[in-house]
This record gives C-alpha cells, structure tokens and sequence, in this order.
C-alpha cells in the first residue's frame, strides 16, 4: 500500500506474489490488448478467491464414495455486477470460479466535465435482497460510479456488498468509505493519487480501452 494509505477499515488489499504480477503486466503500456485482457482476467481470479473468503456458508451432508459427510457451501446465491465497460473484463475470471452467479449489470460513464457518473444502464435482479453481491470494476478513481453503484443496489435490496477493484486511487477509497461505510473493498493494488483528469496514477491507463482495443 502506498504511502498515502486511506483510511479505511473495510479495504482488504490483496497484495500477494501472483496479484502483484498480473498488476506488473495490466501497468505495463507496452502490455497488448489480448495480454491485458488474459491479466485482467488472471487478476480477477485471485481476487474473487479472496473476497469470498467473506461469504457466509452453510453445512450440508452429501455422500462420497465411501461415506456420507458435512461439508459447507456458500449460503445464498451469489450476483456478480459488473460496471459497464470495463468490469466485463473481470467477469469472465469470476464466472470461472462462481459459474452458478447471476449477473446484474450497472451502466455509467463519466461526463468529462465534472468527472461525475452519468447511469444509462441498469439490469438487475428485483430479488437482490436474497443475493451476495460482487461488484466488478477494475478502476476505482474519485469513486463517484461506484457510490452510485452502491446507492442503486441498496435501493433495489441488497444487503451484502463486496467490491472488486484492480487499482483503487485514495481519494475514491476515502469518498466511497464515507459515504457506503458499510462495504468491503478488494483492491490489488491502492495508488496515491489522481491527476487532472481524475484518471489515477500512476494506475494503468483506461482499462475499458485497453481491455477494448478502443485507444
């Protein structure tokens, strides 16, 4: 974690020999889009085994080959958000590990002149309150999307959030703490700043264009 750390009790930065890694390879901007998108991927993998860990589980008895036993599962069904574009980029690694998921999706884009979140897109289920929820985006800048995420889920029920993050910047982490108390982030990496442009740096670019193609 930088310098610059945030104060935060609900980020869980997963700063391991494999997460470090793939974030080496989404930085490098010499890293081509078929590259990125199999790190972004990679990445999200690690990242969804961590914030699982979290999960509430519940014990069943199954039978084995030689005998029955207790063994635990996750304890309602899981919906994985991701923000539009780029949380698609994660959803392949999360469905990998999460295949039985339901998948809502939030769509936002940034008007260029305030930097705040502009919603053109929403599709999620009316029974969110039953649901884990996973939101995916790579890119957690000022954290204005992921503020108006959150809000839109708790209006439609949902009660436990987590959030997936590549890059998070401090001010994002800092303003979306204040203002959802209540969630958990996983973040491979926290980078200390934004610059005029509210993109983070030292970040890793515009990870909906590099996963893309659209630069």
């Amino acid at each position: 974690m930088s310098e610059a750390a945030p104060k935060a009790q609900k980020l869980h930065v997963v700063d391991g020999p494999l997460s470090r890694n793939k974030l080496a390879v989404l930085r490098d901007e010499r890293t081509r889009t078929p590259e990125f998108r199999r790190a972004m991927r990679e990445l999200s993998l690690v990242m969804v085994a961590e914030a699982t860990r979290a999960m509430p589980t519940k014990s069943t008895r199954i039978r084995t080959p030689l005998t029955r036993t207790e063994v635990e599962e996750i304890a309602c069904p899981v919906c994985l958000v991701p923000v539009l574009r780029a949380g698609l980029g994660m959803l392949d690694g999360a469905l990998a590990l999460l295949p039985d998921a339901t998948v809502g999706f939030m769509g936002l884009q940034r008007d260029e002149e305030t930097a705040e979140p502009v919603e053109y897109y929403v599709n999620l289920p009316r029974n969110l309150g039953d649901y884990l929820v996973l939101v995916l985006d790579p890119m957690l800048a000022t954290g204005g999307s992921l503020s108006a995420t959150l809000t839109k889920l708790k209006e439609y029920g949902a009660a436990w959030i987590s959030c997936l993050h590549a890059v998070a910047a401090t001010p994002g982490v800092e303003r979306v703490s204040r203002e959802h108390p209540d969630i958990d982030f996983y973040a491979a990496a926290v980078d200390p700043e934004l610059d005029d442009n509210a993109f983070i740096v030292p970040g890793l670019g515009d990870a909906g264009d590099r996963l893309y193609g659209t630069l």
